[in-house]
């Protein structure tokens, strides 16, 4: 094998790394990696409490902008941290997450359910508190 077929593996491995991965032959670049994403949380961090603070964004619109700064972040944090990208090895990482996010979803999403249910069923409190004694 010559050196130059050597540097083209080189290249063709490097490029198989997804965003988040740590590459092995790079000892510093975890560093670099958990420094990205330490300050990309502290920016989102900071930009909610400033989106609520300085009054700047319509005051309904606050909700869905402090919600997608969370999803912003957890996907920062999935990334950066707990390392769950696309790469062909963590297709099980990445399947779990997916399930967990349904198992999530399928809770909240069925005690609002249950909960708006109760609601539209209880009787009002006028008609309750006239049957007390």
């Amino acid at each position: 094998m010559s050196e130059r077929e050597g540097h083209a593996d080189d290249h063709e491995h490097v490029a198989e790394i997804s965003p988040g991965d740590e590459p092995a032959e790079s000892a510093g670049h975890w560093v670099f990696n958990s420094n990205l994403g330490l300050g990309l949380s502290i920016i989102l961090t900071l930009a909610a409490f400033w989106a609520v603070s300085e009054h700047i964004i319509y005051g309904p619109a606050i909700p869905i902008a402090l919600i997608t700064l969370a999803i912003a972040q957890m996907g920062v944090h999935l990334v950066f941290f707990l390392h769950v990208t696309t790469g062909p090895d963590n297709t099980n990482n990445v399947l779990a997450l997916a399930f967990g996010v349904l198992v999530v979803f399928l809770v909240v999403g069925g005690s609002i359910w249950i909960m708006s249910n109760l609601n539209t069923n209880m009787m009002p409190m006028n008609q309750l508190m006239q049957m007390q004694p």
